[in-house]
């Protein structure tokens, strides 16, 4: 998603959302150190955070879930409507299956818990800047918990019936791959790829590859390692 300035590609443009400055001022050791990352400005709370974005236009905001007043779910949708190419990345010290759950479903890009490390951090920017979506490990095995449990309260459907390619597509969604990178390890194009996931989000009913990854996990489709 980075902009290209001549022969080099600009940096990714960070804004950091935060009610703890000490822990601003952690996030901007961390991402100082990498060249290609450049933190554009901070706020301390919601408001603040969509006003920056919206002037700033970053590339990626990393977003505290809670905060006073807006909470980050409704600071994330309210960045995308006045940004809408900005990727939002949840980092919280929450990681309660159902604060986690409602988190998801706000249309962000990532989240990633405040005990992960830097090159975790760094990881998930670049590859949400870079369009995709990117969930902690961890983060995944808290959803799957909440989810096998509603699972069993509530009778589920048979399973979409998924070609063997579209499972071999769908599990290599299931990582932060890029749609090149799925092309290559399958050997097939880029488009054969885009064709095949927009096959597997209309046949798991999903808006897009974050949610469709969990939904395959819930009915059984995907398992974590």
């Amino acid at each position: 998603m980075s902009d290209t300035i001549g022969d080099s590609v600009a940096p990714i443009k960070v804004l950091l959302v935060d009610d703890h400055e000490l822990v601003r001022r952690g996030l901007q050791m961390v991402l100082r150190a990498r060249p290609d990352l450049l933190v554009v400005g901070e706020a301390e709370n919601g408001t603040q955070a969509i006003e920056l974005a919206a002037r700033l236009q970053p590339h990626v905001v990393l977003l505290d879930l809670k905060m006073p007043g807006l909470s980050g779910a409704q600071t994330s949708r309210a960045i995308k409507a006045v940004a809408p190419l900005t990727r939002v990345i949840i980092l919280s010290a929450v990681d309660a299956e159902q604060e986690i759950l409602e988190a998801t479903a706000s249309n962000i890009d990532g989240y990633v818990l405040k005990d992960a490390s830097g090159q975790e951090l760094v990881l998930a920017i670049r590859t949400v800047a870079a369009g995709q979506p990117y969930l902690q490990s961890a983060v995944t095995r808290r959803l799957l918990r909440r989810l096998t449990a509603n699972a069993e309260r509530a009778a589920i459907v048979a399973p979409p019936q998924l070609t063997p390619r579209e499972l071999d597509v769908l599990k290599l969604m299931a990582t932060s791959r890029s749609n090149k990178e799925i092309a290559d390890l399958l050997v097939v194009s880029e488009e054969t790829v885009r064709s095949h996931i927009k096959s597997i989000l209309t046949k798991l009913q999903q808006p897009n590859r974050m949610q469709a990854v969990l939904t395959a996990i819930r009915l059984g489709l995907l398992e974590l390692d």
